[in-house]
């Protein structure tokens, strides 16, 4: 079923008023007539099985039938600390890390960081970042639309991350899976975790030592050495799945 999200203002009286692009994608693209059933979200957890109603000039008038149980997102708020990448990789990366259950994504600029992007230039980047992040919810059947941050410097991502309960920065010159595993297992569904991902060329010694002393956990994902548009993935994957798992486990207890 197809899934919209909805400003909180627009949701009145048991109706959803929508308007915006996605008032066209429905009545044009998607050529939906009155009587067929959509998903609706308030982008704050909130999602609705609706009806539409009506069109009206710019505007979908959907009844909502009832509210639906929001099971879509993940039990702790996971932070993707992405290094600029090349190219149009980081689009990629939004939209997968979105569909993954990140609950935020900020870019920001490493040593090796090929890509400088100045504040309109970035402004512009974060715009379409967020756009894509809003397509990829939609898909995923988000209950939220992740945040995409403006770029920013490694310090000052560190600075964010100093806020999270767990900070990871797999790097490829870390060895012992044991205690990669150790410190996985040992994170719980409801702490907030940050993941740091490299460039392309990955992080320089000293940016993986700043890190750690600011209380990151440096990791291995493996003994192969990781794109930096898979090294977050791969990440988030194995997160999801130990999170849910986790939840699910205790939810049976």
């Amino acid at each position: 079923m197809q899934q919209f999200f909805a400003e909180p203002s627009w949701i009145r009286e048991n109706k959803i008023y929508m308007q915006g692009a996605d008032v066209n994608h429905i009545k044009n693209v998607l050529r939906m007539k009155p009587g067929e059933d959509v998903r609706v979200s308030d982008g704050r957890g909130k999602t609705y099985l609706c009806c539409i109603h009506s069109y009206e000039e710019q505007t979908a008038v959907l009844d909502i039938l009832k509210e639906l149980a929001s099971d879509t997102e993940l039990p702790s708020r996971i932070v993707l600390f992405q290094g600029l990448p090349k190219g149009d990789k980081m689009e990629w990366i939004v939209q997968k890390a979105v569909e993954l259950g990140a609950y935020r994504i900020v870019p920001f600029a490493a040593k090796r960081s090929v890509v400088r992007l100045d504040e309109k230039k970035a402004a512009k980047k974060q715009a379409r970042w967020q756009l894509i992040a809003r397509g990829a919810a939609e898909q995923s059947g988000r209950g939220i639309i992740p945040e995409v941050g403006a770029a920013c410097s490694f310090a000052e991502a560190l600075r964010m991350a100093g806020e999270l309960d767990v900070v990871l920065i797999p790097y490829e010159l870390e060895e012992g899976m044991k205690e990669t595993a150790r410190i996985l297992e040992g994170i719980a569904p409801g702490q907030s975790v940050g993941i740091f991902i490299g460039p392309e060329g990955g992080f320089e010694e000293e940016e993986v030592e700043q890190a750690k002393r600011a209380g990151a956990h440096a990791v291995t994902l493996g003994k192969r050495i990781l794109r930096t548009e898979t090294a977050g993935l791969t990440a988030l994957s194995i997160l999801m799945y130990h999170l849910e798992s986790r939840a699910a486990g205790a939810s049976e207890c």
